[in-house]
């Protein structure tokens, strides 16, 4: 063969070489030794409670996968060790914001997830959007975190607060409940609920006869109720953080004020951390959220249905779960499925997966369901009731609203004491 007959067959041969080399899925060179999944908890100050209990729900999703040789990563088509990268930001927001840019351009870590609520997410938003960074918003709800020009957030375990209170709304118009107080606290989290709330009322022609933001460090709530009471409303709503919620309830049962009708978001999520310090007769007849495990998911197609889940966990940390547990469980599940569907190993690969997964996946948690700014619309949270019970010392959790979840009827107005 001459000359120009071998450069001939070399270039077809190297432009198949190519050309079969562009079909192969895209890769990164060598697959990490492990992924690192970076987070931040608060070991002390208002959020210690719930960020400790949703940091032991990632710790044992880490746990558990570890155990099985570690998370399917499609983009390197194996099984690769996870490794928890944590510091403790003690519920400051300074602190929370020096520690997340610590984590992204010092630890490298793979996968970012935020602490515990709205306040300590804030500070994590724009960081992971500055960085380019992939955020797996566990907890963070306020409405404010999910933009158009943001793809780099996707909220796991709760939906995005503006549409919290849509049943509730609803079902203050099905029991044409009127003459509503509201009272929140100046964060996002809450004000967020409020604005959906009073929004949907006026809308009805049920304008609050009382709306009023407080301090989120708010611990005395006596005057409030004097002010609230006189305006005698029929339904009381507070939107507040647990330790806001506590001192309401611990004020309202001191004060000797009634209200036909009241509603907290906490004791949902922390049943036993409320009755622990407001007792069951200070939560009788109370309205919140009913959140897992109260609300009891065992039909799942990815992860452990709530009842394996409650098993599992109390055999490996000897704890009972609360929802900021499953929360905690729950976003490691998102961060499994980003890994196990994303055909490439980046930030983006992974959001993407998220979005194919939306619609899809049923956890412990829910329907998992995002819109296209990351928002969580698919675990929607009905109304429930704490009902006293004959012979027991303990209130049960009654779903109350929509009735095609409900497990029995609204007590209203409640009986005083």
């Amino acid at each position: 063969m001459n000359r120009e007959g071998t450069a001939l067959v070399v270039s077809v041969a190297l432009l198949c070489v190519v050309g079969f080399a562009a079909r192969l899925p895209a890769r990164a060179a060598q697959a990490p030794k492990e992924i690192k999944v970076g987070t931040l908890y608060a070991g002390s100050g208002s959020f210690a409670t719930p960020s400790k209990s949703q940091y032991d729900g990632l710790k044992f999703w880490v746990h558990h996968v570890n155990q099985k040789g570690g998370v399917y990563v499609k983009a390197f088509g194996k099984k690769i060790p996870v490794k928890l990268v944590s510091y403790d930001d003690q519920s400051s927001t300074d602190t929370a914001t020096t520690l997340y840019n610590q984590l992204i351009t010092q630890d490298h870590v793979n996968i970012l997830v935020a602490d515990f609520g709205s306040v300590l997410t804030s500070v994590a938003v724009p960081l992971a959007q500055e960085h380019h960074r992939l955020l797996f918003d566990v907890t963070g709800t306020g409405a404010k975190f999910f933009t158009k020009d943001n793809p780099y957030i996707v909220l796991t375990s709760l939906p995005t607060s503006g549409v919290w209170p849509d049943q509730l709304a609803d079902f203050l118009q099905h029991k044409s409940i009127s003459r509503v107080a509201i009272l929140y606290d100046s964060n996002d989290f809450d004000q967020s609920q409020a604005e959906t709330l009073h929004h949907r009322l006026v809308q009805a022609g049920n304008k609050p006869v009382y709306y009023h933001a407080v301090p989120s460090n708010t611990s005395n709530y006596t005057v409030l109720l004097h002010r609230i009471a006189a305006d005698n409303p029929n339904a009381l709503i507070e939107f507040g953080y647990p330790n806001n919620d506590i001192a309401f309830l611990q004020a309202l049962s001191s004060s000797g004020q009634h209200f036909n009708m009241v509603f907290t978001v906490f004791p949902g999520q922390l049943l036993s951390l409320l009755r622990s310090n407001v007792g069951p007769a200070g939560l009788a007849y109370t309205f919140t959220y009913p959140t897992p495990p109260l609300l009891r998911y065992n039909k799942v197609n990815f992860g452990m249905g709530i009842a394996h889940f409650e098993r599992s966990y109390h055999q490996a940390t000897g704890k009972s779960v609360d929802f900021l547990t499953v929360a905690g469980y729950n976003a490691g599940l998102a961060v499994q499925k980003a890994l196990n569907t994303a055909p490439e190993f980046t930030q983006m690969s992974l959001r993407h997966a998220m979005a194919k997964a939306s619609g899809k996946m049923f956890t412990l948690d829910g329907h998992f369901k995002i819109r296209s700014d990351g928002a969580q619309i698919g675990e929607t949270l009905p109304v429930g009731q704490l009902q006293p019970q004959k012979g027991k010392k303990n209130n049960k959790m009654v779903v109350v609203y929509p009735s095609d979840v409900a497990t029995g009827s609204a007590v209203y107005p409640a009986p005083g004491h």
